[in-house]
């Protein structure tokens, strides 16, 4: 039996919604075998953010080492990378690692609470984006990392082009979830576009749906799935993940992540 394997360098969420927490539970609702490195440690819940403790760079790189030295993953992904510093420090591994790596700019948490600062960002654009497999924006991120507004349809596939085009990502899906009229997101992968169509729910519960649609597509791309066909997964992955909702918290609060087993999902 052929085992598939995906490491996420992320935050973490106590509440079990969003960051490593959230990744982990998708790679195994996917079948495949998941692993983590902590980047930073939140004190956060489906209200907001309290608390935020970055790890020293070297605990970092340790956690790093002791994976891809022993269980090589079959993907990668990051998503909070809070700092240059971290970023820099990522950059030659992932360089050496020589598999899909998906880039989910965590920058701002569905609550609001801003999680980069403006130097940081800049240095994602940089440093990680031009490495990525696929970078996985929602608006606001995705207005932030090429520095234009995004309103329309029109808007999102400009900005997946330039993401791809001009800072270097093989493939951009821009996320529409934040639009009131659809939630349809973008992908933009071997200069083709692609429009990927979901209904909407009514709900607030949308904590951590990044975390988990970035994490879903990782898991098909270890799999060997192409990125065409690891988004479309991924997206009907979330969209279950969004309907089924468990009405946790007193906030915006989790996403479902056994939600396709209520539906069926089709390309395990």
């Amino acid at each position: 039996m052929a085992i598939h394997t995906a490491l996420t360098i992320a935050g973490t969420d106590p509440t079990g919604g969003a960051g490593v927490q959230a990744d982990l539970k998708t790679f195994q609702e996917r079948e495949v075998f998941g692993m983590s490195v902590i980047t930073s440690v939140l004190a956060q819940n489906t209200t907001g953010v309290q608390m935020i403790n970055h790890m020293p760079l070297d605990l970092i790189q340790a956690q790093l080492d002791s994976v891809l030295t022993d269980i090589p993953p079959s993907a990668v992904k990051t998503g909070m990378i809070a700092t240059p510093e971290m970023m820099e420090a990522l950059v030659d591994r992932l360089q050496a690692v020589d598999v899909p790596y998906i880039c989910d700019p965590v920058m701002i948490a569905k609550s609001g609470d801003p999680l980069m600062d403006e130097h940081s960002r800049k240095s994602l654009r940089e440093t990680l984006v031009p490495l990525a497999t696929i970078v996985t924006p929602n608006i606001p991120e995705a207005s932030d990392l090429i520095e234009m507004k995004i309103e329309t349809v029109a808007d999102m596939e400009k900005a997946a082009k330039l993401i791809v085009n001009e800072l270097g990502a093989k493939a951009a899906v821009i996320k529409g979830g934040y639009r009131t009229d659809h939630s349809t997101d973008v992908l933009f992968s071997n200069q083709t576009m692609t429009h990927l169509h979901a209904d909407r729910t009514n709900t607030k519960h949308l904590h951590g749906t990044g975390c988990t649609f970035s994490a879903a597509i990782t898991a098909e791309l270890a799999k060997g799935k192409s990125i065409e066909e690891a988004v479309s997964i991924g997206k009907a992955f979330i969209t279950d993940a969004i309907s089924y909702t468990l009405n946790l918290g007193s906030g915006n609060g989790p996403t479902n992540h056994w939600g396709f087993r209520l539906k069926g999902l089709p390309g395990k």
